[in-house]
């Protein structure tokens, strides 16, 4: 039986908590529970859980940012990582030494017993004990999956978001929006504010808010937003008004996240977050990895994996095409729906690569190759390993054409990777003797 009294490296852990569980996904809060009573970790002031079917790394950048501009010491969770696993877990926006990982591994480890755990249930906890271990003002958590049975919720949060929902891990929370949404309200609280950030507000929100007793928030009832031509925008909430605010991140959708976020800070009485040079200087700090995010001229890379996002997406890169072609190099989760995914992005794609995805929840290239084509009538072409599909790409590509790397976290990361790195190779061989 292996031990991890042996394991020196962060590189040693991983594997193996990922051996622990026979299936990746495990939907239920009595294990984490259990564990986190053995642990008996100290509350911080401060608790915000954050879910949504996209948005919620955003949101959770967003609001971050904000907190720590205003001094408070913030230690944020978020899952999946773009290139190491310390990304899950920042201590006022610095991702966790390995050390440190290791250390509140080993302090899961030692409580869990022979209680089973998952690798996100397993990493969920250590961050907790980083937390609390580091001392820091407010724990921002955001949900892996669905919500009412997500590790995450385990914690009782002061306040909490849902930035929308829409059709995801329909496999593990439902086919339609509102049993989604059911799943997502579950992070909800009695006499604590929740805010649900979109204008698309399935019944089942209102309804569990009020089963829960919950204070709901919606945009349009209790706050708006409104974007000038220029990019500034303001934001009008029940008691505050902030005019003249800088652009959040990239894409129009990042002001509905970030008018949200501002909810949220309002319904928390911290009105001191909500200066208007607070707010702007904050969101010029705000980076992520993975959105919308531009390398160069002529590579997007973005972790949409829905339906929803791709429609998202789609806008974005009609607003950005610059006469030239648009290419799509795409690799999803085998319970994704690409059919849906690729609808919207039809529209603007004049050729698509199909790469593979490993492990047991990967896609493989041939597979989605044919159900996209099937979908839609631009071809897709069938390369497996990413790198050679992005040099297939490079080699085509003309001086006004761009590609977007889509589909999944598992291809983003290694795809900035490879294109940060041709870059360099390019730009020495371009230097003069």
């Amino acid at each position: 039986m292996t031990t991890t009294a042996s394991f020196r490296t962060l590189d040693d852990w991983l594997p193996w908590l990922e051996s622990l569980s026979p299936r990746e996904i495990v939907l239920g809060l009595e294990r984490v529970d259990a564990v986190l009573d053995r642990i008996g970790l100290a509350r911080p002031a401060l608790v915000i859980t954050i879910t949504g079917t996209n948005g919620k790394g955003s949101s959770l950048a967003i609001l971050e940012a904000i907190l720590r501009k205003e001094g408070v010491r913030t230690g944020a969770y978020s899952s999946p990582h773009v290139h190491r696993y310390n990304e899950r877990i920042l201590i006022d926006g610095v991702p966790a030494d390995d050390a440190t990982v290791i250390k509140a591994l080993q302090t899961v480890e030692a409580a869990r017993g022979d209680t089973p755990l998952t690798f996100f249930e397993f990493g969920t906890l250590a961050s907790l004990v980083v937390f609390a271990k580091a001392g820091v003002d407010a724990w921002l958590l955001e949900v892996g999956m669905g919500g009412r049975l997500d590790a995450v919720n385990a914690i009782d949060s002061d306040a909490c978001l849902i930035t929308n929902v829409s059709l995801d891990h329909c496999s593990w929370l439902g086919n339609d929006i509102e049993s989604i949404a059911t799943e997502k309200a579950g992070i909800m609280r009695a006499n604590k504010p929740v805010v649900f950030g979109s204008m698309n507000v399935p019944d089942a929100i209102p309804r569990i808010a009020a089963e829960t007793g919950a204070e709901l928030i919606l945009v349009g009832r209790d706050f708006a937003f409104n974007v000038d031509v220029d990019g500034y925008w303001c934001w009008q909430g029940r008691q505050h008004r902030t005019n003249n605010l800088t652009e959040p991140l990239s894409g129009n959708f990042q002001y509905q996240n970030a008018a949200a976020v501002l909810a949220l800070l309002e319904a928390l009485g911290l009105s001191h977050a909500l200066r208007p040079e607070s707010i702007s200087t904050a969101l010029l700090d705000v980076r992520i990895e993975g959105r919308c995010q531009r390398l160069g001229p002529q590579w997007i890379v973005d972790v949409a994996h829905n339906p929803a996002a791709a429609s998202v997406l789609a806008d974005e890169l009609g607003a950005l095409r610059n006469g030239g072609e648009i290419n799509i190099v795409v690799g999803m989760l085998d319970d994704k729906d690409p059919e849906g995914f690729i609808a919207p992005l039809k529209a603007v794609a004049n050729r698509i690569l199909a790469v593979s995805i490993g492990g047991e929840r990967g896609s493989r290239a041939n597979e989605l190759a044919r159900r996209i084509a099937n979908a839609s009538d631009v071809p897709c072409q069938v390369v497996p390993d990413l790198g050679d599909a992005l040099l297939t790409i490079d080699r085509k590509m003309g001086e006004h054409d761009m590609t977007l790397v889509t589909g999944s976290f598992y291809i983003v990361g290694p795809a900035i990777r490879w294109i940060e790195q041709h870059s360099v190779a390019q730009a020495a061989k371009e230097q003069p003797d």
